[in-house]
């Protein structure tokens, strides 16, 4: 993939302030009622293109958790990353912003970009403390996507999706949720929890991630045809990853079978699917997973 775009300025590099709290404490995941069982599932489910995970303790387990813990308040702007890894997010994080600014103004609207904050182990959130073993997410409640960059070599290592365009996907699907949070998707599911059975909500969740999917498709097709980034190969390492991180597959590897409904992202065939959808057309009418009547 190319790397020679301009970078985004909405990049928050926190790496060098360590970590804040330890893991799992001082306000992070809300285990309530949930089992240790549901626990290691969540966090597995949740390594690749998740909301907080939060989210997904909350759904699996059909818990009542608190509402998180206001974020720290951190002295002074964060400085802009000046390695090759944070050059890579900003670049990509950049090439988001040119796609989603041109799709909405199309539609007589305009895109507030997210921020994208990048951190070490651990960092507290407007969704509680975000954990690096919990993989990159999006917090809703700030506006803010959160990476731990090391995630980027257990994308290699432990998921076997080596590659740029791979690890550019994580970033474009994060993104996708803003998008989704920017036309009203994010209140419109958080409304239909409150009336919904967890077995219900799990299915509106696996529509909201395959929605991510086909809007990181739609962001490579626009990419490519307005700034040429995509190079060979590199679609595969995008469908590569995608079908590593199917619940189905995820559920296999974790407790050696497949529970259908507990999924809340999908099938690797229907991430695979979506995310080449919004990549063939790059219309944002395609990726209509609510609507849909087969995902």
């Amino acid at each position: 993939m190319r790397t020679d775009g301009r970078e985004s300025d909405n990049v928050e590099d926190r790496r060098s302030e360590g970590p804040i709290g330890g893991g799992f404490g001082g306000g992070g995941f809300p285990v309530g009622r949930v089992g240790i069982g549901t626990v290691v599932v969540a966090l597995v489910a949740s390594y690749f293109l998740g909301i907080d995970p939060r989210l997904v303790l909350g759904v699996l387990g059909g818990m009542d958790s608190a509402p998180p813990p206001a974020p720290k308040v951190q002295s002074g702007p964060a400085p802009k990353p000046t390695d090759q890894r944070g050059h890579f997010v900003s670049v990509v994080l950049a090439d988001t912003e040119d796609t989603w600014t041109a799709l909405f103004r199309e539609r007589g609207r305009t895109y507030q970009p997210p921020k994208l904050v990048l951190y070490s182990r651990s960092y507290p959130t407007a969704c509680g403390t975000g954990s690096a073993a919990a993989g990159p997410f999006y917090c809703p409640s700030d506006q803010k996507v959160y990476l731990d960059t090391a995630f980027f070599e257990l994308l290699q290592q432990r998921f076997r999706a080596p590659g740029d365009f791979a690890q550019a996907y994580v970033i474009a699907h994060e993104v996708g949720h803003h998008v989704q949070n920017q036309l009203g998707v994010m209140a419109q599911t958080a409304h239909l929890r409150e009336r919904m059975s967890e077995r219900q909500y799990n299915q509106v969740s696996v529509r909201v991630e395959l929605q991510a999917d086909c809007f990181a498709g739609i962001w490579g097709y626009h990419a490519q045809h307005s700034r040429q980034v995509v190079e060979a190969g590199d679609l595969e390492e995008a469908l590569r990853a995608a079908t590593a991180i199917g619940d189905d597959t995820l559920q296999k590897q974790s407790q050696g079978q497949v529970v259908p409904d507990s999924f809340t992202h999908g099938t690797s065939e229907q991430r695979v699917r979506w995310f080449k959808r919004g990549f063939d057309s790059g219309r944002m009418e395609d990726c209509n997973t609510f609507e849909a009547k087969a995902l």
